[in-house]
């Protein structure tokens, strides 16, 4: 392996990106406080499996923890710049202690009196284990003092005061309580992630800052915190001042691989068992990966192998970490393995910024990233494997120094890293604002009259505005505004083509079905691959297959599922990813509650014709025709595509008329997810659809 790597540099964690030593310049520096132990920042609590060990933990090693973190010695500066400003901005690299330890700050100092304090986090993994974490370091239990709000989870109650959510729950709640009453400070953590619910929340806690001034309905604190943060950029839009709080982090050695390599999995691959021989057991390791596919077939790969090794199958241990995973095995990483067992985590960018993982000494960097972009022309999102930016590899580079000195191999070469964008595009600027504009509108408020950081793209909110017109969510004119239909369509915490789905299913005749369709949609990768035995679980998938196409097929496994009483054991016997499915299955139990509130029928119906009928009201922008080549021509953008070799279509008779869930880019483009429809549904169903490529 020494000779495929070749050491370029030594850093301290953050990396010695020159963006940011200058951006550090920019802020008033909050002093540095010395190492007192070395602990990991965040041991989050795993219901029974780990509850030993929290139990065992003393109040005075939580309190010598809490000294140790550099912002422990800043604590009556910020106190004091809340006090003197109502917006604060905290720029802070990862193992400062800011997410865990200023909202306790908060607490001490009396500011959830009136209200709660409320911390926003980009993911439910970080939401759900940073709350963890600061409920034990309080000496209680979640849904306590310290809570947490997810999608499709609560863990508050009335005698909640410090509270987690994640980005997307927070302005949810926007829409019903636009003036965010219940609060009385909100820490927008992460903020350099810039998701486009971040970006909204930016305008929204603005504006309710300004109300509440103005109706004397008691301040509204608001501090904003991230890891690398444009301070110009940001100060200018809060009108404020910020402020930089050193981290604790630890030397990194930069390993570049000396040439390119086409297959970075493969390079990933043998870089880990590089490691395994040569670094300690306890030197656990870290792997970005671009998606939950990847990740679990890697994860496969690695048992294989690690069975195959000499040296034993105990002493190394792979755990996977990505949005779809449900929390339970999201949790499971932080458990700390036996002695002599080195961990291996294989994840998304979910583990770049907000939680530290305890015990990463090494880092393997695959250089991508899964990302969705939208292309204005078209009106459709492309989801392809994008690469990171120099930022992003920064981030990921530091989490091998958290706890100690680590070290980061990364599967591209330094030359390649040179081409890399400095900073990771804001999502605002290149995704679909479909959801954006709607919830706008649920708030009253029209896009082209809000204060965004960064305003998207003329192009890209005119398309939104055409396509909710055509799902009838909105009106457009001289001032738009959402119809009743709309205002239903945001109450559930989905795409408005799944909203509106769910909102017209009844009327079809299929809400049951739809309802199961719409959950397992949310969830993805329901079928597993097994290199080994690919025949075995083609032949176990074929009694799914529906002749209709994914959609219908996907149905009867998320039925079969539901039905069956041993879903570990039946999952396993299928080939199917019980994490989804269950998944899916949470997701579908809320989905009917707010079906319930909302006084939809819950009928079911046997009649495939009007499920697929359904599934086009909803999906029209999603049509595409078979052209005399054997492509297909989608009606939105004319874009020639294949069916996805994954389809239970492909490579079998290919219907003249489908509609699909998603475009995926990759050397190739494919149309993910097909069913089959007639021309006449489209005249029948969406008649305002018009420009169908000819045959």
């Amino acid at each position: 392996m020494e000779s495929k790597y070749l050491a370029t540099s030594k850093s301290d964690a953050g990396g010695p990106s020159p963006v940011k030593f200058s951006i550090k310049r920019k802020f008033d520096a909050l002093g540095n406080s010395p190492v007192l132990e070395k602990k990991p920042h965040v041991v989050p609590q795993i219901k029974q499996k780990i509850a030993p060990i929290l139990l065992t933990s003393k109040r005075t090693s939580i309190e010598q923890h809490q000294r140790s973190l550099p912002v422990f010695n800043c604590r009556q500066r910020i106190l004091k710049e809340l006090e003197q400003n109502d917006t604060v901005l905290i720029m802070s690299e990862t193992g400062s202690g800011k997410t865990t330890q200023i909202p306790q700050f908060l607490l001490q100092a009396g500011y959830a009196m009136n209200g709660m304090i409320g911390i926003t986090q980009p993911r439910r993994v970080a939401a759900i284990t940073i709350a963890r974490r600061v409920a034990q370091e309080l000496s209680g239990n979640i849904g306590d003092t310290v809570g947490y709000t997810v999608r499709f989870e609560d863990a508050t109650s009335k005698a909640t005061k410090i509270r987690f959510l994640t980005d997307g729950v927070l302005l949810r709640e926007s829409i019903k309580d636009r003036l965010l009453t219940k609060y009385s400070v909100i820490i927008l953590d992460e903020a350099h992630e810039r998701t486009v619910n971040a970006d909204l929340l930016f305008g929204i806690v603005k504006d309710a800052q300004k109300e509440r001034r103005k109706k004397n309905l008691g301040k509204l604190k608001v501090v904003v915190t991230s890891a690398t943060m444009d301070i110009d950029h940001f100060g200018k839009y809060f009108n404020c001042k910020g402020m930089y709080l050193e981290g604790r982090t630890y030397p990194v050695r930069v390993m570049h691989t000396k040439e390119e390599h086409e297959d970075y999995v493969h390079t990933v691959l043998v870089t880990l068992f590089h490691i395994h021989r040569t670094t300690p057991r306890n030197h656990d390791v870290l792997i970005f990966l671009t998606g939950q596919e990847e990740i679990e077939s890697l994860a496969q790969q690695i048992r294989q192998l690690a069975k195959m090794d000499m040296s034993g199958t105990t002493d190394l241990r792979v755990f996977t970490l990505y949005a779809q995973l449900s929390q339970g095995k999201q949790l499971e990483c932080f458990v700390p393995t036996p002695a002599n067992v080195r961990k291996v985590i294989l994840a998304t960018n979910i583990a770049e910024t907000s939680i530290t993982i305890p015990g990463i000494r090494c880092v393997i960097d695959c250089g991508f990233v899964k990302e969705k972009s939208f292309n204005t022309a078209d009106g459709l999102d492309v989801l392809k494997s994008v690469r990171i930016s120099k930022a992003q590899a920064w981030q990921r580079t530091g989490r091998a120094g958290r706890d100690a000195d680590g070290t980061c191999y990364r599967a591209y070469t330094k030359r390649e890293m040179d081409s890399f964008a400095d900073a990771t595009q804001p999502e605002i600027l290149r995704t679909n604002p479909t959801s954006m504009v709607l919830q706008l509108l649920a708030l009253d408020i029209d896009c082209n009259n809000f204060d965004f950081l960064d305003a998207p793209l003329e192009e890209g909110l005119r398309s939104a505005y055409k396509s909710l017109e055509a799902l009838g969510a909105i009106k457009v004119g001289a001032v738009s505004y959402i119809t009743p239909l709309g205002r239903q369509m945001v109450q559930y915490p989905l795409d408005p083509k799944y909203s509106k789905l769910l909102l017209t299913a009844s009327s079809f005749g299929c809400m049951e079905e739809i309802l199961s369709l719409v959950s397992v949609l949310s969830s993805d990768h329901v079928f597993v691959s097994n290199s080994d035995k690919n025949e075995m679980a083609a032949l176990a998938h074929a009694k799914f297959q529906s002749k209709h196409g994914d959609h219908l097929t996907l149905l009867n496994v998320f039925n079969a599922f539901s039905k069956t009483e041993k879903p570990k054991m039946w999952c396993h016997d299928n080939y199917l990813n019980l994490r989804s499915l269950t998944y899916a299955r949470n997701v579908r139990r809320q989905l009917t509650e707010i079906s319930e509130r909302l006084h939809l029928a819950l009928n079911s119906s046997d009649d495939i014709e009007m499920l697929k009928k359904c599934i086009l009201n909803g999906f029209f922008e999603n049509i595409a025709v078979l052209q005399r080549d054997g492509f297909y021509m989608t009606v939105s953008g004319n874009i020639r595509a294949k069916i996805h070799p994954s389809s239970v279509l492909h490579g079998k008779y290919k219907p003249s008329y489908i509609l699909f869930t998603e475009i995926v880019q990759t050397e190739q483009t494919f149309l993910r997810q097909v069913t089959e429809i007639s021309i006449e549904w489209i005249q029948e169903i969406v008649p305002f659809v018009k420009n169908i490529p000819s045959r």
